[in-house]
């Protein structure tokens, strides 16, 4: 094969990599675009509820707990998206070529808070606690190890 040919065919797979980093970025930015307005949508639900719901019909008992569970879930809810959303654009400014690992497991340690902070446990069994547990502390050694990792890169670099 000439140089000419190994030319050609290195353009080529430049041309098909750069269409599709394009199309991968498009899809991020979409994916960034709906998830943008569902926190929109969220954050102004969230308001309504709490304005309208609570504050002007008197409902904000601080003793109540389930009110505030409610409230904190729907808090942390809109806090999941903007994870989410965050991770979605890092990938879209290509800081990095995927999304990070860290990210996701981040989210899903937001997304067991929040089921931990909205948890009944007069109506839950012990198992089922248990397992939240067990879950809590798989994705946190799993978090400490990636971070562990990443020092390391950092300080070998």
């Amino acid at each position: 094969m000439s140089s000419m040919d190994e030319f050609q065919e290195t353009k080529s797979e430049v041309r098909v990599a750069s269409l599709y980093q394009w199309f991968e970025r498009a899809v991020v930015l979409f994916l960034t675009f709906l998830i943008a307005i569902v926190v929109v949508a969220a954050v102004w639900t969230l308001s309504l509820k709490i304005l309208f719901g609570l504050v002007l019909t008197g409902s904000l008992d601080p003793s109540d707990f389930e009110v505030f569970q409610a409230v904190f879930g729907m808090i942390f809810t809109v806090i999941i998206a903007l994870e989410f959303k965050k991770s979605l654009l890092v990938v879209a400014e290509r800081r990095e070529a995927v999304v990070q690992i860290r990210s996701v497991v981040l989210i899903a340690l937001l997304a067991v808070c929040r089921k931990i902070i909205i948890l009944d446990l007069n109506e839950t069994d012990a198992v089922h606690t248990l397992a939240l547990a067990t879950v809590i502390l798989a994705l946190g050694v799993v978090y400490w190890l990636i971070r562990a990792s990443d020092c390391r890169q950092e300080e070998a670099a």
